[in-house]
């Protein structure tokens, strides 16, 4: 497309403060990338925002719920005048207002395989708050050959990781989850938690579309609010463990 080929100068004023770090190409790396982001609660939220005003050129936001007052207390995407609305429309709408040249899709939908299995992304965003839907979009992101970039909070923990087939076990294997998972309801989180795991997802996802640094990739970050701290586990794959992958 003829929008693509370079930055307009309203792009180049937008992303002024960042292109002397990635150059124009990169800038048109962004542009061009489509990411998926499940879950827009407290880390989606944080993820969008960032993804759209660094100009990521195509999200797909995938939720089933409406926006509660509960929600308020973390999730920065919304306000008092979004109570009851779906929250894939509400984001889209308040995204579009930071970057216009952004293209959004908003599902307002389970996080399913049939679902998701329709959708191509360049990255997959686990910003999501239960354990079976994050090994649906695993398995989906694991099937497409596609980076999946994993954030879970608690409390005043968190973590994140990346997850590349061939190169690292699937978030299923990693975690050695089987049978039924017990989910803490309602998820109790300190509203800051979210918010800096979910910007840890969004420069892991950036990197990942530049090609710049080293992502999270066979390692696993561990924040802990209350030190504060930042810790990292680094792993090597093991053979049995990628047998639990998605074949």
């Amino acid at each position: 497309m003829a929008e693509e080929a370079g930055l307009s100068d309203f792009e180049k004023e937008l992303y002024s403060r960042q292109l002397g770090l990635i150059g124009t190409e990169g800038q048109l790396k962004l542009k061009r990338a489509r990411v998926l982001v499940a879950g827009l609660g407290g880390l989606g939220s944080a993820v969008a925002i960032y993804l759209a005003a660094m100009g990521v050129g195509s999200l797909v936001l995938v939720d089933r719920e409406v926006v509660e007052l509960s929600n308020l207390q973390r999730q920065v995407l919304y306000n008092l005048e979004d109570l009851g609305k779906p929250k894939p429309l509400v984001a889209a709408e308040k995204l579009r207002r930071i970057n216009p040249h952004l293209r959004v899709e908003a599902l307002h939908t389970e996080v399913s395989e049939e679902a998701l299995l329709k959708i191509d992304a360049d990255v997959y965003v686990d910003a999501l708050d239960n354990w079976p839907a994050r090994f649906t979009l695993d398995k989906v992101a694991w099937a497409k050959g596609k980076p999946l970039v994993h954030g879970g909070v608690r409390g005043f923990y968190g973590q994140v990781t990346v997850i590349v087939p061939g190169v690292t076990p699937c978030l299923r294997a990693l975690f050695q989850f089987t049978g039924e998972t017990r989910e803490e309801t309602p998820l109790q989180v300190f509203p800051t938690t979210p918010g800096i795991i979910g910007l840890i997802e969004a420069l892991e996802t950036a990197k990942i579309i530049l090609g710049v640094g080293s992502t999270l990739t066979n390692k696993l970050l561990i924040f802990n609010g209350l030190q504060p701290s930042f810790e990292i586990i680094e792993f090597k794959p093991d053979p049995k463990m990628l047998e639990k992958c998605w074949s």
